[in-house]
């Protein structure tokens, strides 16, 4: 299951980390009462860590309601799906999809920067974005693909995360259809929606989910032990961003 294999990575970092701590000054408050006892936690978490990230991906096909997300991604090892309620019309909240920015998602750039150090300022990116433009606006010009639009209702996104080497050298245009039709060895695909649905009486349930595709074995293992490390920061940040759109279409921002 990903879910366990997200779990035995994480305590295997958090092991890892209580056993460098204690290798320094042992945390007797926790058991850890010599250097040795701290190198063995060492080890149990690197055994841990390698355990998780091995674990096997089944390949899920999408349930439930039909969105535009399934033209894109309909079968994927790796998922997540976030919601909110938010009191406003349904235009309104659409609008505060396309239009929240890094700077409204609480602890966006520390995260990302956990994700991807950097010393010095980079170019623009989803991973270090400006602070006036929308976050999606910023996505789909340094990265992502616009894959579809039902105005009002859903958007969709996507980018490709595992990649042969060669494949980094084409400059070509990359199109929805090709992203939709991509099953070629050594890659692996990423897409993400958010979604608008009119609940009544002046609610509406927005939701996003994130799935990823990996076309072979070797590319799914590649992934898997990424994914399961950057798991528990990736949802915070969701979590955030739904928030940042909830404050924003109800007009707290």
């Amino acid at each position: 299951m990903n879910a366990l294999g997200i779990v035995l990575v994480d305590v295997g970092i958090a092991a890892g980390f209580l056993g460098l701590v204690s290798l320094v000054r042992p945390l007797h408050f926790l058991g850890i009462r010599s250097r040795r006892r701290a190198a063995s936690l060492i080890g149990i978490g690197a055994v841990l860590g390698v355990a998780g990230a091995a674990l096997p991906a089944p390949l899920r096909r999408a349930e439930g309601e039909p969105s535009l997300l399934d033209d894109y991604v309909p079968g994927y090892q790796f998922q997540e799906f976030h919601e909110t309620r938010v009191q406003a019309p349904p235009e309104r909240v659409y609008r505060a999809i396309l239009e929240v920015t890094a700077d409204e998602i609480w602890l966006f750039r520390t995260l990302t920067w956990i994700r991807s150090p950097r010393l010095v300022e980079r170019a623009e990116s989803i991973l270090s974005p400006g602070g006036k433009r929308p976050i999606l606006e910023v996505a789909t010009s340094t990265g992502f693909l616009k894959l579809a639009e039902d105005p009002g209702r859903e958007i969709v996104v996507g980018t490709i995360v595992v990649a042969p080497p060669e494949a980094r050298s084409h400059s070509g245009p990359f199109t929805p259809q090709m992203f939709a039709e991509l099953d070629r060895p050594d890659f692996a695909k990423a897409g993400m929606n958010f979604r608008v649905q009119d609940e009544g009486n002046g609610w509406c349930r927005v939701t996003t989910e994130t799935r990823v595709y990996a076309t072979d074995t070797a590319a799914r293992r590649r992934f898997a032990a990424y994914w399961r490390i950057i798991y528990p920061g990736s949802a915070f940040i969701r979590v955030m961003w739904l928030k940042a759109i909830r404050e924003r279409a109800q007009g707290r921002l």
